[in-house]
């Protein structure tokens, strides 16, 4: 479980959070700013409602109400409020196949058809008739559709390589809004699935005018086999019970955090089995195909609104491929792993991995919020 000296960045003092928390009576929206916790529930009700305000850093200061907070005790889970996932009625959004490395993993999956054991002899295939050179191409120029001629004539196009490369990004639905879970929390396998791997990825918070206000850090857990068998089971795939981590916080944007930092930002990813086995990668931010501006205006536009706003996973720098339990079967969870999801600005996502039917069900959606806060008389303002 995540713990104060890891959860938030070294820095956390000096910035401004948005995080929820489970409080006695129930959620409750709250601002870390220099290191000072206001409760925004009063004024707002929600995140989503606070974040969509004109001015949301100005807001902490002009509609927050001081809160006493044991920080510390919060995010490594001994005091009285537990963590939550830091959005409540956003949209939950993602992108696939935004990196060069994890499109070359999509398109091994493809041609598996979700069988892990020719991952690797397929890998060294894909690798020798693509190579590499995908990474400096940029989506949907002249010298992107002239591979994708090739690629065609050769039998090897693929649905990965069409939104990877091509004009149009892939943009879906990840979970719906209030079942993300936050960091100590459990995440979710489902136990029919022998091929699976967290997506540790940047997850931006985008208000209903499409203004990114900052980011977290996002576990987009996939079932790599499911996913394999067909594009079209995406939704089996993603979208199952706790297999939508955010957090620790959002980071707003401020005079000292921007999206320039989100650009140079890289992740590290860890994972402790409780086997004994270890696994550490990490990836640049930076390296993504499409500049998370274009993705943003590829979400949010004229032709597709989000009224509540919206959480934007910008798609997974890599996808773990480590050996474990035999030569060439690259890397599955466990139940019992430990995942690290970090970044020097963001802080860090821990999660415990479980079956999805072992974690707790998701329960207290929109409706329940609603009745919650009206209980509670909130919004007062």
């Amino acid at each position: 479980m995540s713990t104060l000296s890891t959860a938030l960045p070294a820095d956390w003092r000096e910035g401004h959070f948005a995080l929820r928390i489970e409080g006695a009576e129930g959620p409750q929206a709250v601002a870390l700013a220099k290191g000072r916790a206001f409760d925004m529930t009063p004024a707002f009700g929600t995140a989503s409602v606070w974040l969509n305000a004109e001015d949301p850093l100005g807001a902490i200061a002009a509609r927050g109400e001081p809160l006493s907070l044991d920080v510390e005790a919060l995010l490594a889970g001994t005091g009285p409020a537990r963590l939550l996932a830091p959005f409540d009625l956003q949209a939950l959004k993602a992108c696939g196949v935004t990196y060069a490395r994890s499109m070359l993993e999509r398109v091994i999956e493809e041609r598996c058809r979700g069988d892990a054991t020719q991952a690797d002899s397929i890998r060294a295939e894909v690798r020798g008739i693509i190579g590499d050179e995908l990474s400096a191409l940029r989506p949907g120029s002249p010298e992107a559709m002239a591979l994708k001629e090739n690629l065609v004539a050769r039998g090897w196009w693929s649905q990965y390589l069409e939104v990877g490369i091509g004009p149009d990004a892939e943009i879906f639905t990840k979970a719906q809004p209030l079942s993300a879970v936050g960091g100590g929390a459990r995440i979710g396998i489902h136990p029919s699935s022998a091929w699976n791997n967290p997506e540790p990825e940047v997850v931006l918070a985008i208000d209903a005018q499409g203004r990114i206000l900052g980011a977290a850090l996002g576990n987009d857990v996939n079932l790599r086999d499911v996913e394999g068998r067909s594009a079209l089971l995406l939704g089996r795939a993603k979208d199952n019970n706790a297999a939508c981590a955010i957090g620790p916080a959002i980071r707003l944007f401020d005079e000292g955090f921007t999206l320039e930092d989100i650009r140079a930002a890289e992740i590290r990813l860890t994972i402790e089995g409780p086997e004994g086995f270890r696994l550490e990668e990490s990836g640049r931010v930076g390296a993504i195909s499409r500049d998370p501006t274009e993705i943003v205006d590829q979400a949010v536009n004229p032709h597709h609104q989000y009224p509540d706003g919206l959480a934007l996973f910008l798609g997974t720098p890599f996808s773990p491929s480590k050996d474990r339990d035999a030569p060439g079967m690259g890397f599955t969870h466990h139940i019992g792993d430990v995942v690290s999801i970090a970044s020097e600005r963001l802080g860090a996502l821990v999660n415990t991995v479980d079956r999805t039917d072992s974690c707790p069900p998701w329960r207290f959606g929109i409706g329940a919020l609603m009745r919650n806060l009206a209980q509670r008389g909130l919004p007062r303002a």
